[in-house]
């Protein structure tokens, strides 16, 4: 069995504190055998780090901007544009031979999280839902990504959604070892979810640094 952290942010994405070349000793620290670098709207980050030929697995990913919320892409082998429909950023994805993933749906503290008429409406199409997200806060009903999950027999996957060097590994999948994407979807049928429950001041500081970085005008 691996670990693996299916979200995480590094500078590339223009609010996320960690550099590709830091993020790799904070990774093997946290425990974790793969991650998926999915910054906001380039895969630059990601390649980026590959390029350093880490210890573990990269996941070449990227969470696209789309007109009705995020969506990530997961096995990318390019930048795919923001401001797409979710429609078209998915058929994108699977152009490439990638998966597309719903980052923390119905989420009601963040703008860019899909609701419930375009997730409905998209379900057919997307790969995976994560349910578990470490930066989710717990004051909304954090059932609701599983159960839409096992309504239309999606395969659950969880990202730390990492900004911060110390976020890595908060939330990961244990699951086993797979290739490609192929063996990836059969390997996370068969994963447990694992989730840091951050502390009610851990909550705090984390809702004044997005709003800090909403009034600056960043994501």
């Amino acid at each position: 069995m691996i670990k693996a952290d299916l979200h995480i942010h590094t500078t590339f994405s223009g609010d996320s504190e960690i550099c590709p070349d830091t993020l790799i000793a904070r990774v093997q620290q946290a425990g974790m055998d793969c991650i998926a670098v999915a910054d906001h709207n380039t895969t630059a980050g990601a390649l980026e780090l590959q390029a350093l030929s880490p210890p573990f697995k990269v996941i070449i990913s990227e969470e696209i901007l789309t007109r009705e919320g995020e969506i990530i892409g997961l096995f990318l082998s390019g930048t795919i544009p923001p401001g797409l429909s979710p429609e078209e950023a998915i058929r994108r994805i699977h152009a490439q031979g990638g998966l597309a993933c719903v980052p923390h749906p119905f989420d009601r503290f963040r703008s860019s999280a899909m609701q419930e008429g375009t997730l409905e409406r998209i379900a057919a199409s997307i790969d995976i839902v994560e349910i578990a997200n470490a930066r989710t806060f717990p004051i909304q009903d954090l059932s609701r990504p599983l159960k839409y999950a096992k309504k239309y027999h999606k395969p659950a996957c969880a990202g730390s959604d990492s900004h911060t060097l110390p976020e890595v590994g908060r939330a990961f999948v244990e699951m086993p070892d797979f290739n490609m994407p192929g063996d990836f979807l059969q390997a996370l049928s068969q994963g447990i979810i694992h989730r840091y429950q951050a502390s009610a001041a851990e909550q705090a500081r984390e809702l004044t640094g997005r709003l800090a970085r909403k009034i600056a005008g960043r994501h």
